[in-house]
């Protein structure tokens, strides 16, 4: 099952081509990015994450493994949001992001989100230090007209 997801993503940007940047989905998925990382990663509201996220999220990692909601939520409490002297931030690169609808007859149910992120450590009255950078693919779903993270991918940390 993994494998056949992986493969289907891959094959998304060979049979769909990314949406126009200034396209209506893109722009929303653009602005849902920066306020879910911002909200999620930076500010630690882990009560958004949780409305945020798919109750059958499920999350790979290359160094971190395979992780469904509740290690994710976990996870993030612990790694990310338990020291705020030392607190790691993600930026993404916004020009690296791209966006791939996905259609059911036609209709619009989610779309596959991909990008480059880095990494810094933000400390108290100091310049954030750059740490490192990764990949990330990411699959939404349309629920009630809000974007809810489903599937990621995390991978190419350096």
């Amino acid at each position: 099952m993994r494998t056949l997801f992986i493969l289907l993503l891959v094959s998304i940007n060979f049979a769909f081509g990314q949406v126009s940047k200034d396209s209506e989905l893109f722009l929303a998925l653009q602005k849902h990015d920066s306020i879910f990382f911002e909200r999620g990663f930076n500010r630690c509201d882990i009560d958004y994450l949780v409305r945020m996220t798919h109750k059958d999220l499920v999350f790979y990692h290359d160094r971190g493994g395979i992780q469904d909601k509740n290690k994710f939520l976990e996870n993030t409490k612990k790694n990310l949001c338990s020291d705020s002297n030392k607190k790691p931030i993600r930026k993404v690169r916004k020009e690296s992001l791209e966006v791939f609808p996905l259609y059911n007859n036609g209709v619009l149910y989610g779309a596959v989100q991909t990008g480059i992120h880095d990494f810094f450590i933000r400390e108290p009255n100091k310049e954030d230090i750059y740490t490192g950078t990764a990949k990330i693919t990411h699959v939404y779903l349309l629920e009630n007209k809000e974007w809810i993270l489903k599937e990621v991918l995390s991978f190419d940390h350096k």
